[in-house]
């Protein structure tokens, strides 16, 4: 199917999905579709929190956006770590035991990139676009030099970040990810409208089959990463639009099919983490990042799929604060 056709195609089954999941709110896969809902956005004018569960979101205006973020553990001091997020994410998608823990130990923030969830603008439909949006933000908040940890989509951002801007960063944690033109990358958009349909014609949010395994112990695991979830009951984020859906699956396309970046320029310390199972970015790229990367520490989780940081999260934050703390 060409592209055109293909973006047609997914918009309309998506929009359809969306009203049926409007109609059957009782299907756990509204969770992984837009539903387009709006939701109250706290301001910066209010206190911060100490919990991922309840710290408020904030805004900054940079670039003509508007990007809505939040933070975490700023009495920490040190380098501030700063979260780049998967696709179709918002801030309410980060697991609360991984912004805690990490918190606790350092300054940590996430934010929305444009036309995301609350930040205002339209959507980046490039990897590239996506990394100038990071730069700016973390400029704009005033960071001399930050740690970044990008998850899947947030991990391919954060090469493209440190390509651009070396000096800018000091270590990074990629999770789930794969370098450019990586085996099976460019399919993403393809396994996740499959497993976005098996999760609505049997009941279940997406992420239980993008994210897991289909064994006992993923399974579980699963489900209690979407109880995590749901902890934030109050002013929670905007869910992203069709639009955005649409535009970074053209971007992860792209990506996919790019040539691949000379990583060997890469001298900061990078832990990359994955599951042994990864459906969405194939385990075999962060085994391939990680032998381009130089100065690479690699972990790979047991009987774990994409999520394998979400299911692993008691270790991969131990891990993570071990790494950072260096």
């Amino acid at each position: 199917m060409k592209t055109d056709a293909m973006q047609h195609f997914l918009k309309v089954v998506l929009v359809g999905l969306t009203l049926a999941a409007t109609l059957l709110p009782s299907v756990s896969a509204a969770d992984a579709v837009p539903t387009g809902m709006t939701q109250t956005l706290q301001t910066s004018s209010q206190a911060l929190g100490d919990s991922w569960q309840s710290v408020a979101t904030q805004t900054i205006t940079a670039g003509g956006v508007s990007f809505a973020y939040r933070e975490l553990g700023r009495q920490n001091g040190g380098t501030p770590v700063v979260f780049l997020v998967h696709l179709a994410a918002v801030l309410d998608n980060w697991d609360p035991r991984i912004m805690d823990g990490i918190a606790a130990k350092h300054h940590v923030i996430a934010f929305d990139n444009r036309g995301i969830g609350a930040s205002s603008g339209s959507p980046s439909n490039s990897m590239e676009q996506m990394a100038d949006d990071a730069v700016t933000f973390i400029k704009a908040m005033g960071l001399k030099q930050v740690d970044l940890l990008g998850f899947s989509m947030g991990g391919m951002i954060a090469q493209e970040v440190v390509l651009k801007e070396p000096q800018l960063i000091r270590k990074m944690i990629l999770a789930g990810t794969g370098p450019a033109g990586g085996e099976g990358i460019s399919s993403v958009a393809r396994v996740t409208f499959y497993d976005m349909l098996r999760g609505f014609f049997t009941g279940q949010d997406a992420k239980q089959y993008l994210f897991f395994t289909r064994t006992p112990s993923g399974i579980e695991a699963g489900k209690a990463f979407l109880e995590r979830l749901k902890e934030r009951s109050e002013n929670r984020d905007k869910d992203i639009s069709v639009s955005a859906f649409l535009a970074q699956l053209q971007a992860l396309r792209a990506w996919g099919q790019k040539e691949p970046a000379d990583l060997s320029v890469v001298k900061h310390p990078v832990l990359v983490v994955n599951g042994d199972a990864d459906r969405m970015v194939p385990t075999q790229n962060t085994r391939d990042l990680a032998r381009r990367l130089p100065n690479s520490t690699l972990i790979i989780y047991p009987d774990a799929g994409h999520g394998g940081i979400f299911q692993f999260h008691a270790d991969f934050v131990h891990s993570a604060l071990e790494f950072l703390g260096r």
